[in-house]
């Protein structure tokens, strides 16, 4: 929210400059996330009349004006603006005025004619990021004024970072409390006069709902002069506010939200059928809202009725059929109490976001309603004339929030904040807070004001009194106690540990989003997801994932089109898997490799990356919990995989996960032209581990045998080394495969596999009768389970 200091220092004027001033309302809760400063540098700019307008001879969009600044002398001007006419006043500065954008004014000739200064648009003097050409100043803006003394400037304007729960203070009144409360700064009186009825006219309410609107307040004001303007002081207060000056009512009700905190919506007391109603929409009823949208309405939306049906959203906007125009004379002024439970999500649903919900769902004071038609009265009667009714207040104080007691206890307030604040300080920061405050044995029973429905247990209230007492009062001091060390069990391998290995081994971990798009759901699972979002952000995360590929190739793909050639990425996170009446939530850690096996470098060729460079990275990650004797990869098939290069991972039998390459219709569909691989695992399944177990060392040598057989090919190397380790299991330490030749004296669709056994004993020295006799247990397994022949 953005306060000008000017209009806060009206409500309340501390002894603190701007910058003081920021600090406190930051100390205070309400985060200043910067202070602008308007209207520095345009002190030489005056106000200048327009007594004669006529068209540039050599250019269309250009007009030749005489200018009255107060000297007694006509101005030649040469003006661009569109909205230049005669009689207007506009903010002037004269040849040597420097402007905020840096630009110094001199005299100069525009189209062969001479032009002795500016007429400004808002822009030109840092006063708007926007306009529609010069401004244009009230008629009663007198000649010859510097500008800063017209506008009330300079000023600097607040931008507050505002809490949710503390709607209260979404208003200039709500900041000057809480200012009050901490310096004891004398507050203006927030009360307005009430207006004496010139007419009897009122409009009639009926609380249909009184549950969703408990409270509703108005008045008919009859006579008002359409073509009435909003004075320039306002219109100010509204820009450096954020808002643009639109019309005496629309202006005069924004004011006031911004001033009071509670927003008013202004009906066009003619186009009003019959009585008001607020009540919940009926399904199939439509509404044209002020922005000219038509919108159907769901059945818990709060709505504003008349006998011709929804004329509005209950404290969202306003109708269209009923609206104020220039033609308006009768008005109908509202502020009514819409309860948080009814308004909490109700815009968002439309796609919409107004000043006014903003307050609802975050609350208002259910006491100000009638105060803010008053004090919006007032201001209409000052500027378009016209004759108030008798102030209607409907009121259904069953439904009003109740002001309940909370107990506040000197121990507790004691032991939470660290320091012991006085009994008689505690007392009058609250009392200052507006609360009613009874002392009571162990502490104060104490009664929030209206406007305080955040404070609902004594933790709130302790935190009233830290924040007045201030954060930096309360001093820094050091806490010991003794911890427990935490118990450390060898029968899981820690996620951190897992990545850690990832990292070393050049992997880069990302984070991406558990929302997905269903396509792409089914695409990398190959069935559709039961857990569909109710209210998606986008279509593009309307699913919770079953899997993290989609995201992770959706990154890699981003990499690889900025020019990233050698892309390695893991994630650790969940993937989610059921219905929404019984879902399970997994561990998984995934990974993803694409582009160049290693970073460019002059002693080697960049070579891809292939299946086995993925498939090494997974048995390092394996190796963390598991034996090599525990693990299998045997080929299968996966949706999101390219057939022949895909394996299924199983750990003593039981299925941990799955790598392969990316099935190439995804790399297309992603726009990834180097090959890409991927692994995915259950992090539990892969991380689980047993206590570490000794075997000793042998101290004998060990030998080594080799024999080359010839099989078939579609036996693979993994169950040659098996069966050859399991012919002599007794000697045969390990097994290495170090060739494998297809080619001339090996017929087709076979293979020659060059084997290494590796034979040791641990209490005695082999001897070649037992290196012979394993080799031909080895060969005659071999030959029986893979019909292999030894090659010569």
């Amino acid at each position: 929210m953005k306060i000008a200091e000017s209009w806060l220092r009206e409500w309340i004027d501390p002894d603190l400059d701007t910058e003081a001033l920021g600090h406190r309302l930051t100390m205070l809760g309400h985060e200043v996330d910067g202070i602008e400063r308007v209207g520095e540098g345009i002190a030489g700019v005056v106000i200048a009349e327009v007594v004669e307008v006529d068209r540039h001879p050599d250019a269309d969009r250009l007009s030749l004006c005489k200018v009255s600044d107060g000297s007694g002398e006509l101005i030649d001007v040469v003006c661009g603006a569109p909205n230049v006419v005669q009689g207007m006043k506009t903010p002037f500065a004269k040849p040597g005025v420097t402007l905020p954008n840096g630009m110094k004014l001199r005299k100069a000739k525009i189209r062969g004619v001479v032009s002795n200064g500016m007429l400004c648009s808002a822009i030109e003097l840092g006063l708007g990021e926007e306009s529609d050409g010069i401004i244009a100043l009230p008629t009663e803006a007198e000649v010859g004024t510097p500008l800063i003394d017209f506008l009330g400037l300079p000023d600097a304007v607040f931008d507050l970072d505002l809490t949710p729960n503390r709607g209260d203070c979404f208003s200039v009144l709500g900041i000057a409390r809480d200012i009050a409360a901490l310096t004891g700064a004398a507050l203006k009186d927030a009360s307005v006069a009430a207006a004496e009825p010139a007419v009897t006219d009122t409009q009639v309410v009926e609380l249909v709902l009184p549950e969703g609107c408990p409270r509703f307040a108005g008045r008919v004001i009859r006579g008002i002069d359409p073509l009435a303007t909003s004075p320039a002081w306002m219109i100010e207060r509204l820009r450096r506010a954020g808002l643009r000056g639109i019309s005496p009512v629309v202006d005069i009700t924004n004011f006031v939200m911004l001033e009071l905190g509670q927003p008013l919506h202004a009906y066009d007391q003619s186009l009003l059928q019959g009585s008001i109603r607020p009540r919940l929409a009926k399904s199939g009823e439509k509404v044209t809202l002020l922005d000219e949208k038509e919108i159907e309405l769901n059945e818990d939306t709060l709505i504003i009725s008349d006998d011709s049906g929804p004329i509005g959203l209950a404290g969202i906007m306003g109708g269209l059929s009923t609206a104020v125009t220039e033609k308006t004379t009768d008005v109908f002024f509202e502020a009514a109490f819409w309860p948080q439970d009814f308004m909490a999500g109700r815009a968002r649903s439309y796609g919409m976001h107004t000043d006014a919900s903003l307050r609802f769902e975050r609350g208002v004071d259910p006491a100000g309603q009638a105060r803010a038609v008053e004090r919006a009265t007032q201001l209409l009667l000052e500027i378009a004339g016209g004759n108030a009714g008798p102030l209607t207040d409907e009121v259904a104080e069953e439904f009003l929030p109740a002001h309940t007691k909370v107990h506040l206890r000197k121990d507790r307030l004691t032991l939470l904040l660290g320091v012991a604040i006085d009994d008689a300080e505690i007392t009058g920061i609250l009392t200052r807070l507006s609360m009613h405050v009874q002392c009571v044995d162990d502490g104060w029973e104490v009664t929030a004001p209206s406007h305080r429905f955040d404070i609902a247990i004594e933790a709130d209230l302790i935190e009233e009194v830290a924040r007045i007492h201030g954060y930096d009062s309360i001093p820094e001091s050091t806490a010991f106690s003794q911890a427990a060390l935490a118990a450390v069990t060898e029968s899981k391998v820690d996620l951190e540990r897992a990545a850690a290995t990832l990292i070393a081994r050049d992997y880069q971990e990302i984070v991406t989003y558990s929302f997905i798009d269903g396509d792409a759901n089914e695409a990398f699972t190959g069935s559709r997801s039961e857990l569909v979002l109710s209210n998606p952000i986008s279509s593009e995360m309307a699913v919770m994932r079953a899997s993290l590929w989609p995201g992770m190739v959706a990154v890699a793909a981003a990499n690889s089109a900025r020019q990233q050639d050698r892309v390695r990425l893991f994630e650790a996170s969940k993937s989610f898997h059921g219905g929404l009446s019984e879902h399970t939530e997994v561990v998984r850690i995934a990974g993803l490799v694409s582009g160049f096996r290693n970073p460019e470098q002059w002693g080697s060729q960049a070579e891809g990356v292939d299946f086995f460079d993925i498939k090494a990275d997974v048995e390092a990650l394996l190796s963390l919990a598991a034996s090599e004797a525990e693990i299998d990869f045997a080929t299968s098939k996966h949706p999101a995989l390219q057939p022949g290069q895909a394996a299924e991972i199983t750990r003593n039998g039981e299925v941990i996960g799955v790598v392969g390459k990316l099935h190439p219709k995804l790399a297309k569909t992603f726009d990834l032209k180097r090959p890409t691989f991927l692994f995915e695992l259950d992090a539990e399944k892969t991380l689980a581990a047993s206590a570490p177990s000794v075997s000793p060392i042998s101290k004998f040598p060990s030998i080594r045998r080799d024999v080359a057989v010839i099989v078939d090919d579609a036996v693979s190397a993994d169950e040659l080394v098996r069966a050859v380790a399991a012919s002599c299991p007794e000697l045969i330490q390990d097994v290495r495969i170090f060739d494998i030749y297809k080619g001339a004296g090996i017929e087709a669709g076979r293979k020659s596999v060059a084997i290494g056994l590796i034979l040791q004993e641990t209490s005695r020295t082999l001897t070649d009768d037992d290196a012979d006799a394993s080799m031909a247990a080895a060969v005659k397994k071999l030959e029986d389970q893979f019909a292999a022949v030894l090659r010569d």
